[in-house]
Protein backbone atom coordinates (compact mmCIF):
# COMPACT_ATOMS: atom_id res chain seq x y z
CA UNK A 1 0.00 0.00 0.00
CA UNK A 2 1.45 3.42 -0.84
CA UNK A 3 1.32 5.82 1.89
CA UNK A 4 2.42 9.83 2.49
CA UNK A 5 5.29 10.81 2.13
CA UNK A 6 6.01 12.87 5.15
CA UNK A 7 8.55 15.96 5.23
CA UNK A 8 8.56 19.04 7.59
CA UNK A 9 4.62 18.11 8.60
CA UNK A 10 3.53 18.27 5.48
CA UNK A 11 2.38 15.33 3.17
CA UNK A 12 3.57 14.72 -0.54
CA UNK A 13 2.00 12.07 -2.43
CA UNK A 14 4.08 8.79 -3.39
CA UNK A 15 3.39 9.72 -7.01
CA UNK A 16 6.25 12.86 -6.10
CA UNK A 17 8.81 10.02 -6.36
CA UNK A 18 6.82 7.53 -8.59
CA UNK A 19 6.62 9.66 -11.58
CA UNK A 20 10.61 11.16 -11.96
CA UNK A 21 11.20 7.44 -11.81
CA UNK A 22 8.83 6.76 -14.88
CA UNK A 23 10.09 9.85 -16.60
CA UNK A 24 13.55 8.46 -16.35
CA UNK A 25 12.60 4.99 -17.81
CA UNK A 26 10.60 6.42 -20.94
CA UNK A 27 13.56 8.43 -21.60
CA UNK A 28 16.08 6.06 -20.76
CA UNK A 29 13.84 3.89 -23.83
CA UNK A 30 13.57 7.17 -25.94
CA UNK A 31 17.30 7.19 -25.99
CA UNK A 32 17.65 3.78 -26.82
CA UNK A 33 15.26 3.96 -29.63
CA UNK A 34 16.89 6.54 -31.22
CA UNK A 35 20.47 5.15 -30.62
CA UNK A 36 19.35 1.95 -32.26
CA UNK A 37 17.33 3.68 -35.41
CA UNK A 38 14.50 2.14 -34.28
CA UNK A 39 12.28 5.19 -33.80
CA UNK A 40 11.73 5.64 -37.69
CA UNK A 41 9.35 2.27 -37.09
CA UNK A 42 7.37 4.59 -34.82
CA UNK A 43 4.41 6.33 -36.49
CA UNK A 44 3.54 8.89 -34.01
CA UNK A 45 6.45 9.61 -31.62
CA UNK A 46 4.90 11.81 -29.29
CA UNK A 47 2.10 9.22 -28.44
CA UNK A 48 4.99 6.53 -28.03
CA UNK A 49 6.65 8.63 -25.32
CA UNK A 50 3.22 9.15 -23.46
CA UNK A 51 2.25 5.58 -23.72
CA UNK A 52 5.68 4.61 -22.52
CA UNK A 53 5.76 6.98 -19.71
CA UNK A 54 2.10 5.76 -18.58
CA UNK A 55 3.31 1.97 -19.13
CA UNK A 56 6.56 2.54 -17.45
CA UNK A 57 4.14 5.07 -14.02
CA UNK A 58 2.00 1.88 -13.87
CA UNK A 59 4.54 -0.99 -13.24
CA UNK A 60 6.13 1.25 -11.08
CA UNK A 61 3.09 1.79 -8.57
CA UNK A 62 2.00 -2.34 -9.43
CA UNK A 63 5.59 -3.23 -8.47
CA UNK A 64 5.91 -0.68 -5.19
CA UNK A 65 2.61 -0.49 -4.47
CA UNK A 66 2.44 -3.87 -2.73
Amino acid sequence: MLHELGFGGMLFSPLLVLAPLAFLLSAATRLALHRLDLRRFIWKEAWFDVAAFVCYLALIVYLFGS
